[in-house]
């Protein structure tokens, strides 16, 4: 019985394949040809990479079109009511509205010097504005209106300054004139835009809108969580080029002057400027 172990033993251990295993070891027998392995092993690759690709973020942060709009002023034709108007301006741009201070007794020559940074959605190449008489006891008057095409060279990313004439009871076109700067960029959304106000339906001309305000505080925004504040960024040569332009009659030392005092802030010197041309 033993005999019959060990001979058994040996003849297994003859069978045993000793050196280097075949090409085709554990490899399932196929009908196909033997590319289509290699066919299989290529697309399992190219969806492994698809899908690494689709979850790796995207390379820098998006990009946002803004537009500028600094309101000068306005030369109107007529003060209505019995005393001297305190007109303010809202500024349609695609669905949002922004707004201006109001000028107290500014009449028929309303100063603002307000600089609006807005978001330009895509295809809007447009922007409608709007003057009001600001009332104590009644509703807010509407002065006059305009619709305003952005230049062609503002979308180019230069800055445009002219007087627009303005629509109103008078009729259209003569209601007076408006006083605007423009300037577009495209980059990351690093300058805060100011919050848009609530529309609500009229029976006036014109379109008439609603200013999201905190009660009993007339023409505020609503209060934000402090911030830290921020140093502003040094002003550039292409800005500062940009506001030569803005400012033929102003000797450009004046204006670098203008600009190291303060700080190199863009708004700020913008309005310093607009101050001392008036």
């Amino acid at each position: 019985m033993a005999a019959t172990t060990n001979d058994t033993t040996e003849e297994r251990r003859r069978r045993v394949l000793l050196g280097p295993l075949p090409a085709g070891f554990l490899r399932a027998d196929s009908d196909g040809p033997a590319e289509s392995v290699d066919v299989d092993y290529e697309a399992a690759l190219a969806l492994q990479q698809q899908l690494c690709g689709a979850t790796m973020p995207p390379a820098g942060p998006p990009l946002t079109a803004r537009l500028s709009v600094t309101i000068v002023q306005a030369k109107l034709v007529k003060n209505y009511g019995l005393t001297r108007m305190d007109p303010y301006v809202r500024l349609r741009v695609g669905h949002c509205i922004y707004e201006t201070q109001t000028d107290p007794s500014g009449g028929k020559t309303p100063k603002w010097n307000k600089m609006i940074h807005c978001l330009l959605p895509p295809g809007v190449n447009s922007i409608y504005l709007e003057i009001f008489d600001e009332c104590s006891f009644t509703m807010d008057e509407l002065i006059a209106w305009t619709h305003i095409q952005i230049p062609a060279a503002v979308l180019n990313g230069e800055t445009h300054e002219d007087w627009y004439p303005l629509n109103g009871k008078q009729g259209d076109g003569v209601e007076g004139m408006v006083n605007l700067v423009l300037s577009y960029s495209v980059g990351p959304a690093a300058v805060p835009t100011f919050p848009p106000v609530l529309v609500v339906p009229s029976t006036g001309m014109g379109y008439a809108t609603m200013p999201m305000y905190p009660a009993g505080t007339p023409h505020t925004y609503p209060q934000q969580q402090p911030q830290q504040p921020q140093q502003p960024q040094p002003i550039t040569e292409e800005e500062l080029a940009q506001i030569y332009e803005m400012f033929p009659s102003i000797d450009k030392d004046v204006i670098k002057s203008v600009a190291e005092v303060n700080r190199g802030n863009k708004e700020a010197t913008i309005n310093s400027l607009l101050q001392m041309s008036e």
